[in-house]
């Protein structure tokens, strides 16, 4: 049973995964064969995904047949208890409202749409990372205390301190009703007083990651082309810092919208 540093540290990469959390689950309920697994979750990578389960010791291989293992079962029971434990009050929470939207400037990435600066009250400071169950595509950052939520090309990050920014937008109208949608989920679960449970998370294929890449194929991480590191920073085995041409200034939007994308991976 994993227990030193090295074999957790295996446990936590293959829990990182969404499609690998899914097979968790779906073996949860009993063993199932290859073929039922990939008319779960697909058979792109289903090996790897597996192979990476197997190596972390959750679950076991048998020919075509794969079961959890009995550490795989006291992970999942651990995870449900503990998640359990972490259920949202937001009781003491105020509602909030949208009172000034600052500025509406042209997109770096693309010159027809606008970025917009706006700012709620009262800051939802430290209680900000409970509303992230309530955004399907919703990522909170310890680091900046910010929660970053996208729909389609548009990405809202919104801020501790009160300032909200948005990308991509078509429009002041659309921000406004972007704005007004954001104000009223936040308000409704303040209303309920906890945080609904979190949402399945939206699988993210290789080539959406593609679409946000230079495109380039120039090599500097070190891969044959822009694709191949799309597999490779699915797999965990390379990062976006390592994408250094995303660290131009006119990158900027789409190495946004890849770190929301890259938080289901």
């Amino acid at each position: 049973m994993p227990g030193n540093p090295n074999e957790i540290k295996l446990v936590n990469n293959a829990m990182a995964n969404a499609t690998r959390r899914k097979i968790m689950n779906f073996l949860a309920d009993g063993d199932k064969s290859t073929e039922e697994i990939a008319g779960e979750v697909g058979k792109a990578m289903l090996d790897f995904h597996l192979n990476v389960l197997q190596q972390a010791s959750l679950i076991e291989l048998e020919g075509g047949n794969v079961k959890i293992s009995e550490y795989g079962k006291n992970f999942l029971k651990d995870k449900a208890e503990k998640s359990a434990e972490k259920t949202a009050d937001l009781s003491q929470a105020k509602p909030v409202e949208i009172v000034e939207v600052r500025q509406l400037l042209p997109c770096i990435a693309d010159s027809s749409k606008f970025r917009v600066i706006a700012n709620i009250a009262p800051p939802l400071g430290g209680t900000l990372k409970v509303f992230e169950p309530l955004f399907s595509r919703g990522r909170y950052s310890d680091r900046i205390n910010a929660l970053i939520t996208q729909k389609g090309e548009v990405i809202t990050t919104i801020y501790g301190n009160g300032k909200v920014t948005m990308t991509m937008i078509k429009s002041e109208g659309e921000a406004k009703e972007a704005l007004e949608n954001l104000r009223s989920a936040i308000n409704e679960a303040i209303a309920k007083g906890i945080s609904p449970a979190p949402k399945e998370k939206i699988r993210v294929e290789p080539m959406e990651i593609y679409k946000y890449l230079p495109q380039t194929n120039c090599g500097k991480c070190g891969e044959q082309g822009c694709y191949t590191f799309a597999i490779k920073l699915m797999s965990g085995e390379v990062t976006l810092d390592t994408c250094t041409p995303l660290k131009e200034l006119e990158n900027a939007i789409s190495l946004e919208q890849l770190q929301v994308l890259t938080a289901y991976i």
